[in-house]
């Protein structure tokens, strides 16, 4: 390949020359926007496209789910004392799921978080402001959640998992 030498000198030699240049670049930049709002335009049109060929599929998959949780349901007494039943293409049971709650009123929240402070369980508030990080605060015991305020649910979650290299080789 041959070797290309710029040239030493500037290439606008006067202030109309860099006007000009200044429309240049601006009339680039309306083609670069025309192009990307021709883009958007296609990928909001394909999204919704999407969407409505997605739609009747979602609508199955809810009303699936909750038939689904219904027979589980009523067949708890098959798990046993497990939690969890391994079926031809998936698993599908219960889960133990744990949630804190705080007070919404913002004195007997601030309350909270002084008694979190005074018990050494800084490590359940993020600052700034004052919050309180419920994950960390979920994994003292249960008597020390309920002595700072908060209230801790305990309950099984239904969930199900499908096995999709199963469903792959099919």
């Amino acid at each position: 390949m041959a070797r290309v030498k710029l040239p030493d000198a500037p290439a606008l030699k006067s202030w109309d020359d860099v006007d000009l240049t200044l429309k240049e670049i601006g009339e680039c930049q309306l083609a670069i926007e025309s192009i990307e709002a021709d883009m958007n335009t296609k990928i909001s049109d394909l999204k919704l496209a999407a969407e409505m060929e997605a739609k009747p599929h979602k609508e199955r998959i809810k009303l699936l789910e909750l038939q689904m949780k219904e027979y589980v349901e009523a067949n708890r007494d098959d798990l046993g004392n497990r939690k969890t039943k391994e079926i031809n293409f998936g698993r599908t049971g219960y889960r133990k799921s744990t949630k804190i709650g705080l007070p919404r009123a913002g004195s007997k929240l601030a309350e909270v978080i002084r008694k979190i402070k005074e018990f050494g369980m800084t490590d359940c508030i993020i600052q700034p402001p004052e919050k309180i990080d419920k994950d960390n605060l979920k994994k003292y015991p249960e008597n020390d959640i309920l002595k700072v305020g908060a209230t801790l649910t305990v309950e099984d979650t239904f969930w199900y998992e499908v096995d999709r290299e199963k469903l792959a080789d099919l």
